[in-house]
């Protein structure tokens, strides 16, 4: 349905290039989970999909059926309505802008308050909604289109967890229904519970990309480690040597094994080490492992 074809892009100014010769696709009926840290260059690859900025080489191939207005939606990090009006109004506004009048129009204005669950509080002033509501404004103003494909970038930012649960239950109605959905994400929990295939992105370039299960076996057998102490400094060194070696929380650790039969060894040296052992798990590679393999760190803050 869309997909990108070497997109490379860089900013005015810019030290090196935003994007650089990435490609991937989405097809209908499925969900592309899009992850990376803060700089990735995660919104700019949205952005040029749904052609709001230029590539600087390489292009966007849409698919025919992607030619009408409101076919290819980008639901964007920031509120993109206006707060001045209430949720109707702002409806109405971009029913507009797409061109929909008279019963079609009002048909399209219900099924999206439908779809976004806005009826009990859709004559109220945008501005005074809560984080989920305005989230679920968002996307309501995106589906006014009948889009078929959406983009939506960091959708669930700021929510409580009941409009989280709302926000990936609809887009796994979304894809149920034949659309083509490009999510990205911090949040690899989210990436896992709706996407069909994974894209890992850092530094303009793809790192990975395949179903989750693909994308998981690239790093093999792990091991998550959690200690009762500091790991002393030539153990450390020791593991570092061996394994590729991630620390993932408060004396938490993440080893990428050679094979299962290496925790033994792992388990050996805390001992000689007298280091106390709290916890040890062993088997396939997580998301969050494989995310923390090809990055070499955890997910950045916002800038």
């Amino acid at each position: 349905m869309l997909a990108a074809e070497a997109l490379g892009f860089r900013y005015p100014k810019a030290a090196s290039a935003a994007l650089d010769s990435v490609s991937l696709g989405v097809s209908a009926g499925e969900v592309l989970g899009l992850l990376g840290p803060n700089g990735a260059g995660k919104s700019t690859l949205i952005a040029l999909l749904a052609g709001v900025i230029v590539p600087s080489t390489g292009r966007v191939q849409r698919d025919a059926t992607l030619s009408g207005a409101g076919r290819v939606a980008w639901v964007p990090q920031d509120f993109a309505f206006y707060p001045m009006l209430t949720a109707r109004e702002n409806l109405a506004v971009f029913a507009g802008v797409l061109g929909l009048h008279g019963a079609a129009c009002a048909a399209r204005i219900e099924r999206a308050i439908a779809y976004g669950q806005l009826a009990a509080f859709v004559d109220r002033g945008a501005r005074t909604l809560s984080g989920g509501m305005k989230r679920r404004l968002n996307l309501a103003l995106a589906l006014l289109g009948d889009p078929a494909v959406l983009l939506l970038d960091e959708p669930t930012a700021g929510v409580d967890p009941q409009s989280r649960a709302f926000l990936l239950d609809t887009v796994r109605a979304l894809r149920d229904e034949g659309r083509a959905v490009i999510y990205t994400s911090h949040y690899m929990e989210e990436i896992e519970a709706v996407a069909d295939r994974v894209a890992i992105l850092d530094h303009g370039r793809v790192l990975a990309e395949g179903t989750l299960d693909a994308v998981c076996a690239m790093a093999g057998t792990h091991a998550r480690i959690a200690v009762g102490g500091p790991l002393p400094a030539p153990l450390a060194q020791d593991w570092q040597k061996h394994f590729t070696l991630a620390a993932i929380g408060p004396q938490t650790w993440s080893l990428q094994l050679g094979a299962p039969e290496d925790l033994a060894g792992v388990l050996e040296a805390l001992r000689r080490h007298n280091v106390p052992l709290r916890s040890a798990q062993c088997g396939r590679a997580t998301l969050e492992d494989v995310f923390l393999q090809l990055t070499q760190r955890a997910l950045r803050d916002d800038a």
